[in-house]
């Protein structure tokens, strides 16, 4: 069994730490909430007071945390995490951040004889907890075959992007699409009630034509034709509007940095910025359908 350390513990990072645990390896982990910490005991990990703690003697250590300049901050400060692991180390950044940063700390750890996969996920709460997330992972063969084990103690669908930073730019270039989808989904919803058509009529018809997308049939931004869809729980995340606008904004100035036309992209991230500035940043992001239809 390995000897893994674990950064980061929040609504995806807690239940990924507990697949780790639950197949027996030993798992040392840090995070800034009092909450996570004690659910990380109570789950068997040893907790500790520095993310660099976690690193020492490690074989590997998996990070989620929220941005490019608090991955680069943890991995690359003086007293940071590639200073604490030792030589062969391997780290996992599952982290949605920005492709540069992505690149700059592989190459970081590359230069200081570890190894490091940019591994962000797809496949909410739901799919951390029950261990079938997706991974979009960059990084070398090397890295990527030493990751492999470890990503299917968490994941169900590990996908080699390729080098470092593809993992990254699948997610931001997957998530667009997402956001961009789940717009044109709300809209088709919105306009059919004012046109006195049935929402789940229009789902059985569009589910099955040219229509069909995964944010209808998967996530359904109204309630009843999904039932596990967050609109029939008034919209709980899931996936907040929040982490949207995020995703949105890095894949808006990726575009912006390599030259790329994203104007469906744009908009969409436009519009998510006005659904979470207007108190909805916690909400489900296919909550936006209300913002749609006119609703405070």
């Amino acid at each position: 069994m390995a000897q893994i350390g674990f950064i980061g513990l929040g609504n995806m990072g807690g239940p990924m730490m507990r697949n780790l645990l639950k197949a027996g390896h030993s798992v040392r982990v840090f995070d800034l909430s009092d909450a996570a910490r004690q659910m990380a005991a109570t789950a068997g990990a040893q907790v500790v007071d520095t993310a660099s703690a976690t690193a020492q003697d490690a074989d590997v250590v998996v990070s989620m945390l929220p941005a490019g300049e608090h991955v680069k901050a943890v991995y690359l400060g003086k007293d940071g995490v590639m200073a604490a692991a030792p030589k062969g180390c391997l780290f996992i950044d599952s982290s949605t951040i920005d492709v540069a940063s992505a690149r700059d700390v592989a190459a970081a750890a590359e230069a200081n004889g570890q190894m490091l996969v940019d591994a962000p996920v797809s496949g909410g709460v739901g799919g951390a907890e029950a261990g079938t997330l997706t991974f979009m992972v960059g990084g070398s063969d090397a890295a990527f075959t030493k990751a492999l084990p470890f990503l299917e103690l968490m994941g169900k669908t590990i996908v080699h992007a390729g080098g470092a930073g593809t993992g990254q730019a699948a997610k931001i270039c997957n998530n667009m699409l997402l956001g961009i989808s789940m717009i044109g989904t709300c809209e088709a919803f919105a306009l059919a009630e004012k046109l006195g058509l049935d929402a789940q009529k229009l789902f059985d018809i569009s589910s099955k034509s040219s229509g069909q997308n995964w944010s209808m049939t998967t996530y359904c931004p109204v309630p009843g034709p999904v039932p596990t869809s967050p609109a029939n729980r008034d919209y709980q995340p899931g996936f907040a509007a929040a982490m949207m606008l995020k995703d949105l904004k890095l894949a808006v100035e990726a575009a912006a940095k390599s030259g790329a036309s994203v104007p469906l992209g744009s908009q969409a991230s436009q519009l998510y910025a006005l659904y979470a500035g207007s108190g909805h940043a916690g909400t489900d992001f296919s909550g936006i359908i209300n913002m749609l239809r006119g609703d405070k």
